[in-house]
């Protein structure tokens, strides 16, 4: 079971988080494989000077079972390229898709979020505009929602903001795996707390089924 998680010059270091979990997820189930893909292979500088280095460029990625787009400041410059919202259609159409962050702001871009619900980051620090706003603003046909992630019927899962990335990783796993891999994770990250807290208060939008309770 191969995971792609998709980066670019300006992510956010955080949202690899999302790899994080996956990794610690392999003591579970060892099956699970991790691959970074980039729109150009090798270095990836990500926000504020960390750099990492992108196994597949996006035109020699492997099938995945599921892509993850991570988000960070340079998620404007992505939404401008032909090539990343090719991709991000490509992705779409044999596999599932997943965003963290502004990640879903590619998404949104790239059409493939139109007429389902869907979310990304909402805090921001002032006079910044939150993320959450411009999707609403700029792409009405999709149905904004403020939520720690939503998923639809398509198999697209949106999450919200940084550290949220974490959450979404875990409903992914329970998706794939379920419920008890996605609780053995949570507990060996020390994360079950945050988790169930998490989706009590600001819970999934699970689209065409009633949403999850914490675990």
């Amino acid at each position: 079971m191969r995971f792609g998680i998709f980066i670019y010059d300006g992510v956010e270091p955080i949202d690899l988080a999302t790899y994080g979990v996956l990794s610690m997820a392999q003591r579970i189930v060892p099956e699970i494989s991790i691959c970074t893909i980039a729109p150009s292979r090798g270095p990836v500088a990500l926000a504020n000077g960390l750099k990492v280095t992108a196994d597949y460029d996006i035109d020699d990625a492997p099938g995945c079972d599921v892509v993850i787009f991570t988000g960070g400041p340079g998620w404007a410059a992505q939404a401008k390229a032909p090539a990343t919202l090719d991709y991000v259609r490509r992705v779409h159409a044999s596999s599932r898709i997943a965003s963290v962050c502004t990640g879903g702001m590619i998404l949104a871009v790239s059409g493939v979020l139109d007429g389902e619900p869907a979310t990304t980051k909402i805090e921001v620090v002032p006079p910044e505009t939150s993320p959450v706003a411009i999707m609403r603003e700029r792409y009405p046909e999709i149905d904004v929602r403020e939520a720690m992630l939503v998923e639809r019927p398509d198999k697209v899962v949106t999450g919200g903001g940084v550290t949220l990335c974490i959450d979404t990783t875990l409903h992914l796993l329970s998706q794939m795996f379920g419920e008890h891999v996605a609780n053995e994770t949570a507990r060996i990250l020390e994360y079950r707390r945050a988790w169930r807290v998490n989706r009590e208060a600001f819970g999934p939008i699970l689209s065409g089924r009633p949403a999850a309770q914490g675990g």
